[in-house]
């Protein structure tokens, strides 16, 4: 099965808000990830794991290489262990208070500068490659932005075996592979040239198609890529958030937000240029295993506050990323979490 473009291819309720919480993080590259071998991919995916709840800690930050967290229970949420930071009740206010019952409370990780978020985004990459087993495909959707490089820095080391990775684009602009806004292009240029992920497993949008057709082609790709599943479920999304709370391609106050029954939307009245692109859609979003957003530098601080802590009657598209039975993250550096007053963890890998 080759998912790469080939030219002339045919191609409202109410969501609850983030709220919140303390971290889990990964364990460090070579520790569950040394009984991995490269072996032959399944036919199905590996199966849905549960969240676990954890909270905040009034002790000093702790150190990444030193934490290990519960492996998620097939059967419900875990029980934080002893020692762990305990999901406290709801903050009066805070949303929280107001989530559904199924969405998965966030993990909220604050790091001291980008380079250690990396390292740790990169081991979250690992544990979660290590949970599907040695004989499992891995599913990793990457956005693009700053999360090309910061993933650049620290994954190659960390991959234990991509040979059996999955990877799609949570969205991508309508514009040649070789085109610098190109997502597919940014992560062939700093990462892919660095991880071995065979080709015909890396799932690339046709830039050749009209937007409506190359959208309708993506999603096709993606189903035949998840063995003809209607509805895709990554193991682990890693997402950006914008200054104006979008992410993907998902903007605030646009139509695509009330999208259903698509997995993959088109858009060609983008309000952040190229106008064409294609994304997926929030029933994709919310039906992964894991997702983790990442945020750093000052000018998302404000954006970041109203996500995890506003109450707003219409959420911001990010906010409305609440996986439904997998886990939910939020790692964030210093500048991006200064305005944050509910609990967080703050971590160091000095």
């Amino acid at each position: 099965m080759r998912l790469r473009p080939r030219d002339g291819a045919a191609g409202p309720s109410r969501a609850a808000r983030a709220s919140e919480v303390a971290a889990g993080l990964p364990v460090p590259p070579g520790r569950d990830r040394a009984a991995l071998s490269c072996s032959a991919l399944p036919s199905s995916a590996s199966s849905a794991r549960a969240p676990s709840a954890t909270s905040r800690s009034s002790a000093r930050p702790r150190s990444l290489l030193s934490w290990v967290p519960p492996a998620p229970s097939p059967r419900g949420p875990s029980v934080p262990p002893a020692g762990s930071l305990s999901a406290s009740p709801a903050m009066p206010g805070s949303s929280s208070s107001r989530r559904g019952p199924a969405a998965s409370a966030p993990h909220v990780s604050v790091f001291p500068s980008p380079q250690e978020l990396g390292s740790a985004l990169a081991q979250l990459v690992a544990q979660r490659e290590a949970q599907c087993g040695a004989a499992g495909r891995f599913s990793l959707g990457l956005a693009g932005g700053s999360l090309v490089r910061v993933l650049a820095q620290e994954l190659p080391a960390a991959a234990a075996c991509p040979a059996r990775w999955l990877l799609a684009f949570a969205d991508e602009r309508r514009v040649p592979l070789s085109d610098p806004e190109s997502n597919y292009g940014a992560y062939q240029t700093y990462l892919l040239s660095k991880i071995a992920v065979p080709e015909d497993q890396i799932v690339v949008i046709n830039p050749s198609l009209p937007v409506e057709e190359a959208a309708a082609d993506y999603a096709a790709k993606l189903k035949e890529a998840f063995q003809g599943e209607d509805m895709p479920v990554f193991d682990l999304l890693i997402l950006g958030v914008g200054p104006d709370g979008h992410t993907c391609s998902l903007f605030p106050d646009h139509s695509l937000l009330q999208e259903r029954e698509k997995i993959v939307a088109a858009i060609s009245d983008s309000p952040k240029p190229p106008p064409e692109r294609i994304t997926l859609t929030l029933p994709v979003l919310n039906a992964a295993r894991s997702v983790v957003f990442v945020a750093t530098g000052d000018s998302k601080a404000a954006v970041i506050k109203r996500i995890l802590e506003g109450d707003e009657e219409n959420p911001l598209p990010a906010a409305l990323v609440q996986p439904h039975t997998g886990k939910l993250y939020w790692f964030l550096d210093e500048p991006a979490a200064k305005e944050l007053t509910i609990p967080f963890e703050k971590h160091s890998i000095l």
